[in-house]
């Protein structure tokens, strides 16, 4: 059984979960706080789930709204008493029980439980099986059984990249699946090879600031890979808006954290930039991305060799001429990204990719604006055109970055 609970008690949370722990153990209950987490996305209908408990401290304009998603899994509302007068109206409303706080330690309450799951058995066998449910199981030509497409929210030459719901997540996912275009056998293997390499590589570090990542396959002559959601975008898209000094720092040192944890499994990123730094709903990073990292621990790249990777405007001057690169490569590219958050502007700009590429080796670091002049020696680090007068590895350059956020909060409490 899996149970989504909507509720801010945080008491209350922890009675529900002891009751199920002791008669169902195997359980599995995801809380959802939305005074924390915010609101349910309205594209969401908790298809992963067994049931949904919805705590009676969030209304029944809220329970309403989610009784009203076609498809949405059954809801069980959570009444302050036995026989209060909302559990009436919640039925009324489309819930499918409800149930008092002083009834969560009977019967009564698993009997709800086993009857949503039943129901939601049913439901889901019917949209599997019927004809729209087959059609929302299609990603353009792909068919992708357990998610439900809701729309498509990117495209590039190669893929396409879809909002969907994973019925083994529980969550809303992105779904990219290489487009049909690359039928050919050799094009296939090679696509999934690199999916394969990018989800052993995110496995492997598992790190808070490093996307997850849910699945990938081939299906009707498609790679696909599913992986987290970020309805917050990414970071270039917030750097656009400006960002203030202190929320720039605390994005930095979590990505150099990222970055330790990588490197420390030989994993070099390759291609750092705000595009590839996504932002989860509590405003925290994620690098994501890995489809061109270089893994020493595996016995080859999937990558062609001879060729130059990245992104111009964040590379190493080393990489930019395609020279051997190490973990001061990424740390180059943080540091770029350090510049550009507090400035405003990106060190080296020029009308062309290789012009780019030679101010990066040739051009003298330039300096930051008036406001952020004592944090000039650290870009100046990260920025050195020898890797040798860089930052050695990603936790000096975290260390580096802690300081200068500590400068920030020592100046705004005194000014």
């Amino acid at each position: 059984m899996r149970l989504l609970l909507i509720e801010d008690d945080a008491a209350q949370c922890e009675i529900i979960q002891h009751r199920l722990a002791s008669r169902k153990p195997d359980a599995q209950i995801v809380v959802r706080s939305p005074d924390l987490h915010g609101p349910l996305a309205p594209e969401f209908l908790a298809q992963g789930f067994d049931a949904v408990l919805f705590g009676h401290g969030r209304g029944l304009d809220e329970l309403r709204e989610l009784t009203a998603r076609a498809g949405f899994a059954p809801v069980v509302f959570i009444a302050v008493t036995s026989g209060h007068v909302d559990s009436s109206e919640a039925l009324e409303i489309g819930a499918h029980s409800a149930i008092g706080r002083d009834e969560i330690d009977t019967e009564k309450f698993f009997q709800i439980l086993d009857d949503a799951e039943w129901v939601q058995s049913r439901a889901r066998t019917k949209w599997r099986t019927s004809a729209v449910g087959r059609e929302t199981q299609r990603f353009g030509t792909a068919f992708i059984r357990g998610y439900r497409c809701i729309r498509r929210i990117a495209t590039s030459p190669v893929a396409d990249l879809y909002l969907a719901e994973s019925e083994s997540a529980g969550a809303l996912v992105a779904l990219k699946v290489v487009r049909d275009r690359h039928k050919d056998q050799y094009d296939l293997d090679h696509t999934f090879r690199r999916f394969l390499q990018e989800y052993a590589i995110v496995q492997r570090i598992r790190h808070p600031s490093i996307v997850q990542l849910h699945d990938l396959g081939i299906s009707d002559e498609h790679a696909w890979l599913v992986m987290e959601y970020f309805p917050g975008g990414d970071l270039r898209r917030r750097m656009r808006g400006g960002m203030k000094p202190r929320p720039a720092l605390r994005t930095a040192i979590a990505m150099a954290r990222a970055l330790e944890a990588m490197h420390a499994c030989g994993v070099l990123h390759r291609d750092l930039k705000p595009g590839n730094v996504m932002l989860r709903e509590d405003g925290s990073p994620a690098l994501i991305d890995f489809g061109m990292s270089k893994d020493t621990a595996l016995a080859h790249e999937v990558t062609d060799s001879g060729l130059i990777f990245g992104t111009p405007h964040y590379m190493s001057p080393e990489q930019g001429h395609g020279e051997p690169i190490d973990a001061r490569s990424d740390l180059y590219s943080l540091g770029v990204i350090v510049f550009e958050m507090l400035a405003r502007a990106k060190p080296f700009a020029a009308e062309n990719p290789m012009a780019i590429i030679y101010k990066h080796r040739k051009e003298p670091v330039p300096r930051l604006p008036e406001p952020f002049e004592a944090f000039q020696p650290m870009i100046e680090r990260f920025l050195a055109k020898d890797p040798q007068d860089r930052y050695q590895d990603a936790k000096e350059a975290r260390v580096a970055l802690r300081k200068a956020y500590r400068m920030l909060k020592t100046a705004a409490e005194v000014t």
